[in-house]
């Protein structure tokens, strides 16, 4: 599962703190997009995951490393790749990087619930998608 998938985000002024910086915590924001994202290019629809498997996904936990700042234009690059596929959670390795530098490393664990938030396996047609997308590697999808 080395795979890694590759999101693109710019940063608009709405993303920056009163010193021109990406905000701390909308990395978090970001990297919860890029997984929104890669759900997506594994063919893995949220609605339809809860519509037809009384199944979602929450953050239980994250770590985060600050390691560089992104300001106002710049184009990051978020990377995302599984680190462990349990039964009811997902721990994901997100990275943020400008060019060669980088930003930001998170290290997050997901799990799956039902609709009354309590825990459930991933549904084995998702947990398939998962190993095989993990597998298969990606194309980039830009939306800069």
């Amino acid at each position: 599962m080395a795979s890694e998938f590759t999101w693109e985000v710019r940063v608009y002024y709405e993303d920056t703190d009163a010193g021109g910086i990406v905000y701390y915590a909308n990395y978090l924001k970001f990297f919860e997009r890029a997984r929104t994202e890669w759900l997506r290019a594994i063919g893995v629809g949220q609605q339809v995951l809860l519509a037809e498997h009384d199944a979602m996904f929450v953050v239980k936990s994250v770590n985060a490393d600050y390691h560089a700042p992104a300001k106002l234009d710049d184009v990051l690059r978020l990377t995302l790749r599984i680190d462990k596929l349990g039964r009811a959670s997902v721990v994901f390795v997100q990275e943020a990087w400008c060019g060669a530098t980088l930003l930001n490393t998170a290290r997050v664990k997901v799990g799956c619930v039902d609709s009354a938030l309590r825990p459930r396996a991933l549904p084995d047609a998702v947990a398939a998608r998962m190993q095989g997308g993990a597998a298969a590697g990606f194309i980039p999808n830009n939306e800069t």
